[in-house]
Protein backbone atom coordinates (compact mmCIF):
# COMPACT_ATOMS: atom_id res chain seq x y z
CA UNK A 1 0.00 0.00 0.00
CA UNK A 2 2.90 2.34 0.77
CA UNK A 3 6.26 2.17 -0.94
CA UNK A 4 9.27 4.41 -0.26
CA UNK A 5 12.40 4.21 -2.41
CA UNK A 6 15.59 6.11 -1.69
CA UNK A 7 14.02 9.15 -0.06
CA UNK A 8 16.42 12.01 0.60
CA UNK A 9 15.54 15.30 2.29
CA UNK A 10 18.13 18.03 2.61
CA UNK A 11 17.70 21.15 4.76
CA UNK A 12 20.73 23.27 3.91
CA UNK A 13 23.68 21.29 5.24
CA UNK A 14 21.46 18.97 7.26
CA UNK A 15 20.34 15.71 5.68
CA UNK A 16 17.13 14.62 7.39
CA UNK A 17 16.62 11.53 5.21
CA UNK A 18 19.41 9.47 3.68
CA UNK A 19 18.15 7.14 0.93
CA UNK A 20 15.33 5.83 3.14
CA UNK A 21 13.46 2.83 1.72
CA UNK A 22 10.67 0.63 3.10
CA UNK A 23 7.26 -0.78 2.20
CA UNK A 24 4.04 -1.14 4.19
CA UNK A 25 1.58 -3.85 3.07
CA UNK A 26 -2.12 -3.09 2.88
CA UNK A 27 -3.94 -3.54 6.19
CA UNK A 28 -0.78 -3.28 8.30
CA UNK A 29 -0.25 -1.46 11.56
CA UNK A 30 3.28 -0.23 10.91
CA UNK A 31 5.31 1.18 13.80
CA UNK A 32 7.74 3.86 12.64
CA UNK A 33 10.17 4.14 15.55
CA UNK A 34 13.22 6.27 16.14
CA UNK A 35 14.79 8.89 18.39
CA UNK A 36 13.62 12.47 18.18
CA UNK A 37 15.14 14.00 15.04
CA UNK A 38 15.56 10.62 13.31
CA UNK A 39 13.47 11.61 10.27
CA UNK A 40 10.05 10.18 11.18
CA UNK A 41 8.05 13.39 10.88
CA UNK A 42 9.85 14.40 7.68
CA UNK A 43 8.93 11.05 6.11
CA UNK A 44 5.27 11.31 7.11
CA UNK A 45 5.04 14.86 5.78
CA UNK A 46 6.45 13.73 2.45
CA UNK A 47 3.91 10.89 2.30
CA UNK A 48 1.16 13.39 3.11
CA UNK A 49 2.37 15.65 0.22
CA UNK A 50 3.27 18.46 2.64
CA UNK A 51 7.00 18.31 1.83
CA UNK A 52 8.92 17.75 -1.39
CA UNK A 53 11.71 15.17 -1.16
CA UNK A 54 15.15 16.25 -2.35
CA UNK A 55 15.50 12.89 -4.11
CA UNK A 56 13.82 9.51 -4.22
CA UNK A 57 10.21 8.52 -4.75
CA UNK A 58 7.23 7.35 -2.70
CA UNK A 59 3.82 5.91 -3.51
CA UNK A 60 0.52 5.58 -1.69
CA UNK A 61 -1.34 2.88 -3.54
CA UNK A 62 -0.64 3.58 -7.20
CA UNK A 63 -0.31 7.36 -6.67
CA UNK A 64 3.18 8.90 -6.63
CA UNK A 65 3.37 11.55 -3.93
CA UNK A 66 5.07 14.28 -5.99
CA UNK A 67 3.15 13.72 -9.24
CA UNK A 68 -0.39 12.94 -8.10
CA UNK A 69 -0.89 14.98 -4.95
CA UNK A 70 -4.65 15.31 -5.25
CA UNK A 71 -5.08 11.54 -5.44
CA UNK A 72 -2.68 10.96 -2.53
CA UNK A 73 -4.67 13.40 -0.38
CA UNK A 74 -7.82 11.42 -1.11
CA UNK A 75 -6.08 8.24 0.05
CA UNK A 76 -4.41 9.63 3.18
CA UNK A 77 -5.53 10.90 6.56
CA UNK A 78 -2.66 12.73 8.27
CA UNK A 79 -2.50 13.53 11.98
CA UNK A 80 0.54 15.65 12.90
CA UNK A 81 2.23 15.44 16.27
CA UNK A 82 0.87 18.89 17.14
CA UNK A 83 -2.40 19.94 15.54
CA UNK A 84 -4.65 22.89 16.16
CA UNK A 85 -8.29 22.56 17.10
CA UNK A 86 -10.98 25.20 16.76
CA UNK A 87 -11.94 25.41 20.40
CA UNK A 88 -14.98 27.66 19.91
CA UNK A 89 -16.72 24.97 17.86
CA UNK A 90 -18.67 22.06 19.25
CA UNK A 91 -17.34 18.58 18.59
CA UNK A 92 -20.05 17.98 15.95
CA UNK A 93 -19.40 21.37 14.29
CA UNK A 94 -15.68 20.61 14.16
CA UNK A 95 -16.20 17.44 12.15
CA UNK A 96 -18.83 19.13 9.99
CA UNK A 97 -16.33 21.86 9.11
CA UNK A 98 -13.79 19.34 7.85
CA UNK A 99 -16.47 17.38 6.05
CA UNK A 100 -17.35 20.54 4.14
CA UNK A 101 -13.66 21.08 3.34
CA UNK A 102 -13.59 17.63 1.71
CA UNK A 103 -16.74 18.38 -0.27
CA UNK A 104 -18.90 15.77 1.47
CA UNK A 105 -22.63 16.48 0.83
CA UNK A 106 -24.58 17.67 3.88
CA UNK A 107 -26.81 14.59 4.49
CA UNK A 108 -23.86 12.19 4.24
CA UNK A 109 -21.65 14.55 6.25
CA UNK A 110 -23.95 14.28 9.25
CA UNK A 111 -24.07 10.48 9.11
CA UNK A 112 -20.29 10.21 8.78
CA UNK A 113 -19.71 12.58 11.71
CA UNK A 114 -22.09 10.63 13.94
CA UNK A 115 -20.49 7.31 12.98
CA UNK A 116 -17.01 8.66 13.75
CA UNK A 117 -18.10 10.01 17.12
CA UNK A 118 -19.44 6.55 17.97
CA UNK A 119 -16.19 4.93 16.83
CA UNK A 120 -14.11 7.32 18.93
CA UNK A 121 -16.43 7.05 21.95
CA UNK A 122 -17.21 10.75 21.71
CA UNK A 123 -20.95 10.57 20.95
CA UNK A 124 -21.81 11.87 24.41
CA UNK A 125 -19.61 14.93 23.77
CA UNK A 126 -21.06 15.85 20.35
CA UNK A 127 -22.62 19.14 21.56
CA UNK A 128 -19.79 20.17 23.88
CA UNK A 129 -17.17 22.72 22.89
CA UNK A 130 -13.79 21.42 21.86
CA UNK A 131 -12.06 23.59 24.46
CA UNK A 132 -13.72 21.56 27.22
CA UNK A 133 -12.33 18.21 26.07
CA UNK A 134 -9.50 16.42 27.79
CA UNK A 135 -6.18 15.87 26.01
CA UNK A 136 -7.12 12.27 25.21
CA UNK A 137 -10.50 13.29 23.82
CA UNK A 138 -8.89 15.94 21.62
CA UNK A 139 -6.50 13.30 20.26
CA UNK A 140 -9.44 11.03 19.42
CA UNK A 141 -11.26 13.95 17.81
CA UNK A 142 -8.16 14.68 15.74
CA UNK A 143 -8.14 11.06 14.61
CA UNK A 144 -11.83 11.33 13.71
CA UNK A 145 -10.97 14.38 11.58
CA UNK A 146 -8.39 12.26 9.68
CA UNK A 147 -11.13 9.73 8.93
CA UNK A 148 -13.83 12.15 7.76
CA UNK A 149 -13.19 11.35 4.07
CA UNK A 150 -12.75 7.60 4.77
CA UNK A 151 -9.13 7.29 3.59
CA UNK A 152 -7.61 3.79 3.36
CA UNK A 153 -4.28 5.04 4.78
CA UNK A 154 -3.61 6.85 8.08
CA UNK A 155 -0.34 8.61 8.90
CA UNK A 156 -0.25 9.27 12.64
CA UNK A 157 2.67 11.20 14.08
CA UNK A 158 3.04 10.44 17.82
CA UNK A 159 -0.73 9.97 18.35
CA UNK A 160 -0.28 8.99 22.01
CA UNK A 161 1.94 11.98 22.84
CA UNK A 162 1.01 13.57 26.15
CA UNK A 163 -1.68 11.03 26.99
CA UNK A 164 -2.07 9.46 30.41
CA UNK A 165 -1.93 5.63 30.67
CA UNK A 166 -5.71 5.24 30.47
CA UNK A 167 -5.97 7.42 27.37
CA UNK A 168 -3.09 5.50 25.76
CA UNK A 169 -4.96 2.23 26.23
CA UNK A 170 -8.09 3.78 24.69
CA UNK A 171 -6.07 5.02 21.73
CA UNK A 172 -4.57 1.56 21.18
CA UNK A 173 -8.03 0.00 21.11
CA UNK A 174 -9.19 2.56 18.53
CA UNK A 175 -6.16 1.82 16.34
CA UNK A 176 -6.78 -1.93 16.54
CA UNK A 177 -10.38 -1.34 15.47
CA UNK A 178 -9.19 0.74 12.50
CA UNK A 179 -6.96 -2.14 11.43
CA UNK A 180 -9.90 -4.53 11.70
CA UNK A 181 -11.74 -2.14 9.36
CA UNK A 182 -8.97 -2.67 6.79
CA UNK A 183 -7.09 0.61 7.22
CA UNK A 184 -3.35 0.76 6.64
CA UNK A 185 -1.82 2.70 9.54
CA UNK A 186 1.65 4.13 10.07
CA UNK A 187 2.24 5.22 13.66
CA UNK A 188 5.40 7.09 14.58
CA UNK A 189 6.88 7.05 18.06
CA UNK A 190 10.23 7.44 19.79
CA UNK A 191 9.35 4.61 22.19
CA UNK A 192 9.64 1.04 20.89
CA UNK A 193 7.78 -0.74 23.74
CA UNK A 194 4.80 1.56 23.14
CA UNK A 195 4.28 0.02 19.69
CA UNK A 196 5.60 -3.50 20.24
CA UNK A 197 2.27 -5.09 21.19
CA UNK A 198 0.23 -3.01 18.76
CA UNK A 199 2.08 -3.14 15.45
CA UNK A 200 2.59 -6.21 13.29
CA UNK A 201 5.61 -4.61 11.57
CA UNK A 202 8.16 -2.18 13.03
CA UNK A 203 10.75 -0.06 11.26
CA UNK A 204 13.47 1.57 13.34
CA UNK A 205 14.93 4.69 11.75
CA UNK A 206 17.92 6.71 12.93
CA UNK A 207 19.74 9.61 11.29
CA UNK A 208 17.39 9.34 8.33
CA UNK A 209 18.17 5.68 7.59
CA UNK A 210 16.26 2.46 8.24
CA UNK A 211 18.41 0.45 10.65
CA UNK A 212 16.02 -2.43 11.41
CA UNK A 213 12.79 -3.65 9.82
CA UNK A 214 10.44 -6.53 10.60
CA UNK A 215 8.29 -7.87 13.39
CA UNK A 216 9.55 -7.24 16.92
CA UNK A 217 10.49 -10.92 17.08
CA UNK A 218 12.49 -10.66 13.84
CA UNK A 219 14.29 -7.54 15.07
CA UNK A 220 15.19 -9.30 18.30
CA UNK A 221 16.42 -12.27 16.24
CA UNK A 222 18.64 -9.93 14.20
CA UNK A 223 20.44 -9.23 17.48
CA UNK A 224 20.36 -12.87 18.53
CA UNK A 225 24.12 -13.24 18.23
CA UNK A 226 24.66 -10.10 20.29
CA UNK A 227 23.89 -10.76 23.93
CA UNK A 228 24.25 -8.75 27.09
CA UNK A 229 26.75 -10.47 29.41
CA UNK A 230 26.99 -9.59 33.09
CA UNK A 231 30.17 -10.31 35.09
CA UNK A 232 30.16 -9.82 38.86
CA UNK A 233 33.46 -9.82 40.78
CA UNK A 234 34.59 -9.51 44.39
CA UNK A 235 37.10 -6.82 43.39
CA UNK A 236 39.45 -5.82 40.52
CA UNK A 237 36.50 -4.77 38.37
CA UNK A 238 38.67 -2.41 36.32
CA UNK A 239 41.08 -5.25 35.49
CA UNK A 240 38.15 -7.42 34.46
CA UNK A 241 36.85 -4.61 32.27
CA UNK A 242 40.24 -4.17 30.62
CA UNK A 243 40.48 -7.87 29.83
CA UNK A 244 36.96 -7.96 28.45
CA UNK A 245 37.54 -4.84 26.36
CA UNK A 246 40.35 -6.66 24.53
CA UNK A 247 38.06 -9.52 23.44
CA UNK A 248 37.04 -9.39 19.76
CA UNK A 249 33.44 -10.40 20.59
CA UNK A 250 32.88 -7.43 22.93
CA UNK A 251 31.02 -4.54 21.28
CA UNK A 252 30.27 -2.27 24.22
CA UNK A 253 31.14 -2.22 27.91
CA UNK A 254 30.03 -0.49 31.09
CA UNK A 255 31.07 -0.88 34.71
CA UNK A 256 29.16 -0.32 37.92
CA UNK A 257 30.92 -0.93 41.25
CA UNK A 258 31.75 -4.68 41.15
CA UNK A 259 29.70 -5.31 38.02
CA UNK A 260 30.78 -5.30 34.36
CA UNK A 261 28.22 -5.52 31.53
CA UNK A 262 29.14 -6.05 27.91
CA UNK A 263 27.35 -6.47 24.58
CA UNK A 264 28.78 -9.76 23.42
CA UNK A 265 28.70 -10.96 19.83
CA UNK A 266 29.67 -14.61 20.10
CA UNK A 267 28.45 -18.12 20.84
CA UNK A 268 28.57 -20.16 24.06
CA UNK A 269 32.06 -21.45 23.26
CA UNK A 270 33.32 -17.87 23.01
CA UNK A 271 31.64 -17.03 26.32
CA UNK A 272 33.39 -20.00 27.96
CA UNK A 273 36.75 -18.90 26.57
CA UNK A 274 36.29 -15.39 27.95
CA UNK A 275 35.27 -16.70 31.39
CA UNK A 276 38.28 -19.02 31.46
CA UNK A 277 40.54 -16.08 30.59
CA UNK A 278 39.18 -14.06 33.52
CA UNK A 279 39.68 -16.95 35.94
CA UNK A 280 43.21 -17.68 34.67
CA UNK A 281 44.05 -14.01 35.19
CA UNK A 282 43.10 -14.39 38.85
CA UNK A 283 39.97 -12.21 38.64
CA UNK A 284 37.63 -13.27 41.51
CA UNK A 285 34.47 -13.86 39.42
CA UNK A 286 31.34 -14.56 41.51
CA UNK A 287 28.75 -14.57 38.70
CA UNK A 288 28.92 -14.75 34.92
CA UNK A 289 26.12 -15.13 32.36
CA UNK A 290 23.72 -13.66 29.81
CA UNK A 291 20.92 -11.42 31.04
CA UNK A 292 17.56 -10.82 29.38
CA UNK A 293 17.25 -7.71 27.26
CA UNK A 294 14.17 -5.51 27.20
CA UNK A 295 12.83 -3.78 24.13
CA UNK A 296 14.18 -0.42 25.28
CA UNK A 297 17.63 -1.95 25.61
CA UNK A 298 17.38 -3.43 22.11
CA UNK A 299 16.23 -0.09 20.70
CA UNK A 300 19.13 1.74 22.33
CA UNK A 301 21.59 -0.87 21.04
CA UNK A 302 20.33 -0.58 17.46
CA UNK A 303 20.42 3.20 17.40
CA UNK A 304 23.78 3.34 19.19
CA UNK A 305 25.29 0.99 16.63
CA UNK A 306 23.92 3.12 13.78
CA UNK A 307 25.51 6.20 15.33
CA UNK A 308 28.87 4.46 15.57
CA UNK A 309 28.61 3.30 11.98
Amino acid sequence: MIRVEGLVKQYGRTQALRALSFAVPQGSLFGFVGPNGAGKTTTLRILATLLEPSAGRAWVGDAEVTRDRARVRELVGYMPDFFGVYEDLTVREYLDFYGRAYGIPAPRRGRVADDLLELMDLAAKRDEYVEGLSRGMKQRLGLARCLIHDPPVLLLDEPASGLDPGARIEMREVLRELQRMGKTVIISSHILPELAELCNVVGIVDHGQMVALGTVEEIVAQLGAQRRIEVRVLDRAEEAAALLRDQPEVRDLETEDRLVRVDFQGDDAAMHRVLRGLVEAGIPVTAFGAISRGLEDIFLTITRNSNEG
